[in-house]
């Protein structure tokens, strides 16, 4: 190899290396450790592979209740972060100094403070004696430590990752074309629909296939607002680590929710990628 074709090789060796250790290797280390042996006397039963872990998630309807409930509470979250978090980022998008500057901020400010921060400010907000309850005024309802509570705080912190998605695509759009449209006597609508919606599609979908996984993957949310009776995968995967103590197992599930969420995340790609082409073409 010459040294002009090997230098993007070398360039870009310490991001891969770095890739290397952080992702794959750990990746490879809990695969691994998802087919090793496990004895509740002894512990983990090093050189000892079985796919007993995988048949256990697999063939019982506790996990299969654990990840139906895990994906439709992100799947939930995903919807209402488009619907709210896309005509946001349009909203803002069309806003004019220091307004946009200033909302932009005020978007982004929830990502400056802790997940467990504002996990803890949801559960004074949704309990029994919170301000919604007395909001409402209609005595205590029970809220917390329901599905409701997941979802309504995973709300609160996905929608920054839906909303700079869409507005940097919105970015990328020329107002003169929605002027164009509605100078040609188009609906207002026809003009969302036919030249704003498919220019933001690519935003759309980044931002679904991020708020999807990061809600799949939730552990803080779901641990403090959902209780311990309220499971998703990654709280299970917690407790077998280190209430347990039974690593192959939690590893197993972990690697099951990583191939689910990929499985779902690329069949969506494909759905909206197919929709977007064909609304170009």
């Amino acid at each position: 190899m010459s040294v002009k074709k090997s230098t993007p090789w070398w360039l870009s060796a310490p991001a891969l290396t770095l890739f290397t250790a952080l992702l794959l290797v750990p990746l490879l280390l809990t695969a691994v450790l998802s087919f090793n042996a496990y004895d509740p006397l002894t512990g983990v039963k090093a050189g000892e592979f079985t796919l007993e872990h995988f048949q256990h998630v697999f063939t019982d309807d506790y996990y299969y209740a654990i990840f139906w409930r895990t994906f439709w509470i992100s799947g939930l979250v995903t919807l209402i972060c488009v619907l709210v978090g896309a005509p946001e980022a349009y909203v803002l998008s069309r806003m004019g100094a220091p307004w946009r500057s200033i909302l932009l901020l005020v978007v982004l400010a929830p990502l400056l403070v802790s997940v467990v921060v504002r996990a803890f400010g949801w559960s004074l907000l949704l309990g029994p004696e919170g301000l919604v309850n007395k909001l409402f005024g209609i005595g205590p309802v029970k809220m917390l430590y329901t599905e409701i509570a997941v979802v309504v705080a995973l709300v609160h912190v996905m929608l920054p990752f839906m909303v700079i998605p869409v507005w940097t695509s919105l970015q990328k759009l020329d107002p003169g074309v929605e002027n164009a449209a509605l100078s040609l006597q188009a609906t207002p609508f026809i003009t969302l629909r036919r030249i704003v919606l498919p220019q933001v599609l690519p935003g759309i979908l980044s931002g679904s296939l991020i708020v999807f996984g990061l809600s799949a993957s939730a552990f803080a949310i779901p641990g403090l607002l959902g209780g311990r009776r309220l499971k998703m995968v990654a709280t299970v995967v917690y407790d077998e680590y280190l209430h347990e103590l039974n690593w192959p197992l939690g590893a197993a599930i972990a690697l099951t929710l990583l191939v689910a969420n990929l499985v779902v995340m690329l069949s969506y790609n494909r759905l909206i990628e197919g929709r977007y082409k064909k609304a170009l073409g």
